[in-house]
C-alpha cells in the first residue's frame, strides 16, 4: 500500500537514470493526455515495470509534483524579484503574468497549483512562500490604492489558474489567449 509520500530521490546511476527517463515521459504524457498520469501507462512508455515507477512515485499527483518542482523556482524568483519593485501595481502583475506564463508553458505547474493538496515538501513550502510573497505584495497594493480589497493571495492564485486553463483549452494560440484573459483579470482586480 502507498501512503502518498514521496520518497527521497534514488542515489544509485542506474536508478537516476530511471528516474529522469520516468520523470521525460511522463512530461510528454502531460503534454498529450492531462491529468491523472496513469503510473502503468508510464511503466510501459518508459520500458520499465509499475513497481518501479511506484518505487520513485508513490501516486500520479506525486509524480506531476515532481515535474514542477523545478518550474516553481523560477516562479519564487520572480516573486522574490517583485517584492524589490517600488511600484505596488507593476510588482503585483509581474508575479501574475510568471505565474501564467509557466502554467500555460508548462501543464505541471497549472495542475500543482490548483491542487488544494501537496505532498511533496518542496512544493508546499515554495506555495507557502509564494502566498506569502503575494499576500505582501497585496498588502503594498492596498496601501497605495491600486488593487481591490477584497482579494487574497488564494483568490489571485485561483484566478491565475482559471487564466492559464482557458488560455490552453481553446485553437487560439494559448500565449496570445492567456495575454488577454490576463489583461481583463488585471483591468477587474486594479483600482485607481
Amino acid at each position: 500500500m502507498t501512503s502518498g509520500r514521496v520518497s527521497e530521490p534514488p542515489r544509485r546511476a542506474d536508478s537516476l537514470r530511471i528516474r529522469a527517463r520516468l520523470l521525460d515521459e511522463a512530461r510528454l504524457m502531460l503534454v498529450e493526455n492531462g491529468v491523472p498520469l496513469q503510473l502503468n501507462d508510464l511503466a510501459r512508455r518508459a520500458g520499465v515495470g509499475v513497481g518501479t515507477v511506484y518505487r520513485h512515485f508513490a501516486t500520479s499527483q506525486a509524480l506531476v509534483e515532481a515535474l514542477a518542482v523545478l518550474r516553481f523556482q523560477g516562479l519564487l524568483d520572480a516573486a522574490r524579484l517583485a517584492t524589490t519593485e517600488p511600484d505596488p501595481w507593476t510588482a503585483i502583475e509581474s508575479v501574475l503574468r510568471e505565474q501564467v506564463r509557466l502554467e500555460v508553458e508548462h501543464a505541471e505547474v497549472r495542475e500543482v497549483l490548483a491542487a488544494t493538496f501537496d505532498t511533496h515538501p518542496e512544493i508546499a513550502a515554495a506555495k507557502a512562500e509564494l502566498e506569502s510573497i503575494t499576500t505582501a505584495l497585496l498588502v503594498a497594493a492596498r496601501a497605495a490604492g491600486v488593487v481591490r480589497a477584497d482579494l487574497d493571495a488564494c483568490d489571485l492564485r485561483r484566478l491565475m489558474c482559471g487564466v492559464g486553463y482557458a488560455a490552453t483549452i481553446g485553437d487560439d494560440d494559448p500565449s496570445t489567449s492567456a495575454e488577454l484573459y490576463l489583461r481583463v483579470v488585471c483591468a477587474g482586480i486594479r483600482t485607481g
